[in-house]
């Protein structure tokens, strides 16, 4: 085994990222597939509470980058989705550094089959951290023009810093009917893609349940659109074909 890194990345706050970073995983450990989920966004964690290890984590990403513990003791599985695991970000401080976030991928790597990096918003040290070490990058995006501006922003700085074109992935999360048209302010699919410049992976809709779950630290609904698009999001990135769905 020697885990795939993923970066999973945004310009502006408010995509989603996390709750996208906790379904990839959900639906990679679905599959059978041994996933560890990092996330970098020092101060402002939240992926405990949507992946269900609220109270259940003793040390954090700061005790593992400054030496304070070894990877393993700040690893906690979910209780919600089985096989994924979680490093979670301190409450407060910390700061995140290419050599010692590599030298935590290096260390996991042959223990997982994917190792996924939740960076805080923009461009500040958690990005250049984990871009220093992932394969691939995913940008989780909102349609509309800032967050669209913001993430080909992203992925010039990406590409400018040795990331291949085709080694970048753009997710739209909180897509709803209205997204799109006439009166909106992006008109479809094909201005998002143009815009980032990059290949579009899935679509994930709005939705109120997924909402209230990640915030009461539970389970997304199996019947629940966005699951159902979360799920296809995972099997495009394994390779496999399946049909994009848009909210209509």
């Amino acid at each position: 085994m020697n885990g795939e890194v993923i970066m999973l990345c945004s310009g502006k706050g408010g995509t989603g990222k996390s709750t996208v970073s906790v379904l990839l995983g959900a639906g990679l450990a679905a599959r059978g597939k041994k996933v560890l989920l990092v996330e970098l966004d020092s101060g402002l964690r939240s992926v405990d509470i949507i992946a269900g290890v609220y109270g259940r984590t003793v040390y954090d990403i700061e005790d593992v980058l400054t030496g304070r513990c070894e990877g393993d003791k700040a690893v906690v599985e979910s209780p919600l989705y089985r096989g994924l695991h979680v490093i979670s970000a301190p409450y407060e401080g910390g700061r995140v550094e290419p050599a010692p976030l590599a030298a935590l991928c290096t260390v996991m790597r042959p223990c997982f089959d994917f190792v996924l990096l939740d960076t805080a918003a923009g461009m500040g040290a958690p990005f250049t951290a984990a871009a220093a070490c992932a394969q691939k990058a995913l940008l989780v995006l909102t349609p509309d023009p800032v967050a669209l501006r913001d993430g080909r922003i992203v992925a010039d700085r990406l590409i400018e810093n040795g990331k291949v074109q085709g080694a970048l992935r753009l997710v739209l999360n909180r897509v709803t009917r209205q997204s799109f048209g006439r009166g909106s302010a992006v008109y479809d699919l094909d201005e998002c893609i143009d815009t980032v410049g990059i290949q579009l992976l899935a679509v994930i809709p709005e939705s109120p349940a997924l909402q209230q779950a990640a915030a009461a630290g539970a389970a997304v609904p199996a019947t629940d659109p966005a699951a159902g698009a979360a799920a296809a999001m995972t099997a495009r990135l394994l390779g496999e074909r399946v049909p994009l769905t848009v909210p209509r």
